[in-house]
């Protein structure tokens, strides 16, 4: 259980990672901010949890975070720019020639378990891991962010029956679930429902929480059953925190304007102030 201290504590720097992954994209033209806004909590959230080093990217142990829904990668450099695994002065090269940090993650980046940004890969690279982590007898987790609709490509099936099968209790997948995609809707392009269910089916302990709710993402991490892989089925608002991108699929890949971005950032004061 978190307290009111450590959850203010998780919001204060949630508000500030959102407003500087906005910034990010303004800066460099262009980003996937729609899925970046909605996954901001899930991954303030691991980077908080996880077993990790940023002094040392490779130590042997480690949990193992892979973000298969890649094109969100912003929020992603942000978190790994905040917590020194890249400099400020590299995070500024975000969008301009040669510049390491490019629309989608690559292991060229400190911080980066794998190449990644063609869909449906992530789940099965995460699977591969946790086996071999399992074979050696190692302790270290591994957690997976997939988008929703990026459970339209078949891969990720086979890699839940895999993970099953291989009894994977090392790993949790995370599905950020905000029912958006750049076409539309989760349920008017392929639907998922009843998500919960399917993944059920397929062999995973599942749980369905708030994506934004740091109290329910804590104790989903928490969760554990011997002999099978966990899913995380997070529940989350497509754009979250810019109000005029939110719940809107225009918003998967945009850039904001000047005025939106010093709204969000009034916004963000606002809302940190009322923490304080």
């Amino acid at each position: 259980m978190l307290n009111e201290k450590q959850i203010k504590k998780l919001e204060i720097q949630s508000s500030e990672i959102c407003e500087k992954t906005v910034e990010l994209i303004y800066n460099g033209g262009g980003g996937h901010i729609g899925g970046d806004l909605s996954e901001v909590n899930i991954l303030v959230a691991l980077f908080n949890y996880m077993r990790h080093d940023p002094q040392n990217p490779r130590w042997e142990g480690r949990d193992y975070f892979i973000l298969s829904k890649g094109h969100s990668s912003e929020t992603y450099y942000t978190l790994l720019a905040e917590y020194g695994y890249i400099g400020k002065k590299e995070l500024d090269t975000y969008g301009s020639f040669g510049s390491v940090l490019g629309g989608h993650p690559n292991k060229k980046i400190p911080g980066v378990e794998a190449n990644t940004g063609s869909l449906g890969h992530g789940l099965g690279l995460a699977a591969g891991i946790a086996l071999a982590l399992k074979k050696n007898g190692k302790d270290n987790r591994v957690y997976v962010l997939t988008g929703d609709g990026e459970l339209g490509e078949g891969s990720n099936w086979e890699a839940m029956m895999a993970a099953a099968k291989y009894k994977l209790d090392n790993m949790t997948w995370i599905v950020d679930r905000n029912f958006l995609q750049i076409s539309g809707t989760t349920e008017a392009v392929m639907p998922l429902e009843n998500l919960k269910e399917k993944a059920e089916a397929f062999g995973f302990k599942t749980v369905e929480i708030n994506g934004h709710d740091f109290e329910q993402i804590f104790t989903a991490l928490n969760v554990r059953e011997e002999g099978r892989p966990v899913c995380i089925i997070a529940r989350t608002v497509k754009g979250k925190g810019l109000a005029c991108a939110e719940n809107k699929p225009e918003w998967h890949h945009k850039t904001p304007t000047k005025e939106q971005l010093e709204q969000l950032k009034k916004d963000m004061t606002e809302y940190r102030k009322e923490l304080a």
